[in-house]
């Protein structure tokens, strides 16, 4: 099971590829959203903010979100670490419910693009 930490430098590094990308990836970077990613085995919350082609994690919390974040993203800890090593497919794990994404429908569809 992964650890908090491991989950925290997992977002890091997602964040250091979305800042590299390019082109239409770039784009959807690009969103000023609020953001917050649930890793349910270990109950915590990572809540922060995707501005200028980065997430930016400002608070680690205890259970579910508090408020509600633009983008909301539920899994748990070694999805969250397999995702962005590239070991699991995200379409793949949305889709069988592994993975939970929720935002707006125009956010949807410029976050597709990530996939």
């Amino acid at each position: 099971m992964a650890t908090t930490e491991e989950c925290r430098a997992a977002l890091e590094k997602l964040s250091d590829s979305m800042r590299g990308a390019e082109g239409d990836v770039r784009a959807a970077t690009e969103l000023d959203r609020s953001v917050s990613c649930h890793i349910t085995d270990l109950d915590v919350t990572f809540a922060g903010r995707m501005a200028d082609g980065r997430i930016d994690v400002r608070e680690t919390l205890e259970g579910p979100p508090r408020e509600k974040a633009e983008i909301r993203l539920s899994m748990t800890g070694d999805d969250l670490v397999a995702l962005v090593a590239g070991e699991l497919n995200f379409a793949r794990a949305w889709g069988s419910g592994r993975v939970k994404l929720e935002a707006g429908l125009r956010d949807l569809f410029r976050l597709r693009k990530l996939l």
